[in-house]
């Protein structure tokens, strides 16, 4: 299933002898994609250079919109183990899917006074962009840290012989303590191993004392043995150890250890489960809040975008075309063939009546002034926006 593309389109309806949404839907060819009213409030529109100012904000706080909402799709898949189905499930906007959000968008007038200065109105939507993205990598580093101690923990139990917990598999009765000349080495050895390690140890360095390797435990890879040397040679021993590929392994008995150690497995097993819940629960409530944040970002910049390309007295229609990524090409192909000669002498027409980009100069200066496609870095004759939901 080809993943949905959104398109918001605005046109002045001077150029329109009839239905401007009905026009603009043939235009774009019920083939191509479906054409929907996106309501627009009467915002206050302030000065000429604050316009530009507010511009070029938008352009910004929309990017960050997008990394954002990607930020949070990537948190929930990476939570749900890579699963794209139940990830999707996840990402409702106001418990509804999202396409049903911004097929029936109205902006939200108790949030955001359509009545404020267009300055506020993005600094309020830029904070709480900001609050919901530490929110979300908090909550979501919090789990991952969780997490990873479950995993070593696991791995301590799970394991073989070269990484798992010895508590619950060392006889404390083997191990010389207490002694004043005496120490009990754990020596893991690869299993191929075995027969080279019980001829050899006992002449790896002066005062092992004979005989003395026990084997504790095996598994497919590795055996474990104990052996006793005098505390002075401890350290030459457990050198030549090493230099053998055999692994000595830190242990020292502690009464209630293995309880210990399953009551700190449970406990974090629990803690996981109950972050891993928080986690999802904000992930959920994350997508919503940033969608909804970004929808209200680009009604802002149509809004200003309308206004520093058409002027007053400001008379537009808004569309949301919803298509596929595919078939935007073909959208945005039909809008440039019907409404080009909106952008003036940054377009011209050849002898066919084909659209030409006659004028570079002129193209490169309004894109440089914020005027068109700011994402693509093209200027487009009309106010054209893609969404690009993760």
């Amino acid at each position: 299933m080809s993943p949905t593309q959104y398109i918001l389109v605005s046109l002045p309806l001077r150029i329109f002898d009839d239905d401007p949404l009905t026009s603009l839907a043939a235009t774009v060819g019920k083939d191509n994609g479906e054409t929907l009213p996106f309501s627009i409030p009467s915002f206050k529109i302030g000065t000429l250079d604050s316009l530009v100012q507010h511009a070029d904000d938008l352009t910004k706080l929309n990017a960050q919109c997008e990394a954002a909402a990607a930020k949070v799709s990537d948190s929930l898949r990476g939570i749900l183990d890579g699963d794209e189905d139940k990830a999707a499930q996840q990402k409702l906007v106001n418990d509804k899917p999202t396409d049903h959000y911004l097929r029936t968008f109205q902006w939200n007038k108790v949030r955001y006074r359509a009545d404020r200065p267009l300055g506020e109105l993005i600094d309020t939507l830029k904070k709480e962009l900001q609050n919901l993205d530490n929110d979300v990598k908090a909550k979501f580093s919090q789990y991952n840290g969780v997490k990873g101690t479950l995993a070593t923990l696991q791995r301590k139990q799970t394991g073989n012989l070269s990484t798992k917990s010895l508590t619950p598999i060392v006889d404390p009765n083997l191990l010389v303590q207490d002694s004043e000349y005496l120490e009990t080495h754990l020596i893991v050895v690869p299993a191929n191993a075995r027969k080279d390690f019980l001829r050899s140890y006992e002449t790896l360095a002066p005062m092992v004392v004979p005989r003395s390797s026990v084997q504790v435990a095996q598994d497919d890879e590795f055996a474990l043995f104990a052996v006793t040397t005098f505390k002075k040679t401890s350290a030459e021993f457990l050198q030549k150890c090493r230099e053998q590929k055999w692994t000595p392994r830190q242990y020292k008995y502690v009464e209630g250890g293995r309880e210990e150690e399953e009551r700190e497995l449970a406990r974090v097993t629990k803690e996981e489960r109950k972050v891993w819940g928080e986690a999802l629960r904000l992930g959920r409530t994350g997508w919503s809040e940033a969608v909804m944040i970004w929808a209200h970002v680009m009604t802002l910049r149509v809004f200003v975008e309308t206004v520093l390309r058409y002027g007053l007295p400001l008379e537009f229609v808004c569309a949301l075309v919803r298509t596929t990524p595919k078939q935007a090409r073909k959208v945005k192909t039909a809008l440039d063939s019907a409404y080009s000669y909106l952008g003036g002498n940054a377009f011209g027409r050849d002898k066919k009546g084909r659209v030409t980009k006659d004028d570079a100069a002129i193209t490169s200066e309004m894109a440089a002034a914020g005027l068109g496609d700011a994402e693509g870095g093209e200027y487009t004759a009309y106010v054209y926006y893609e969404i690009d939901l993760p």
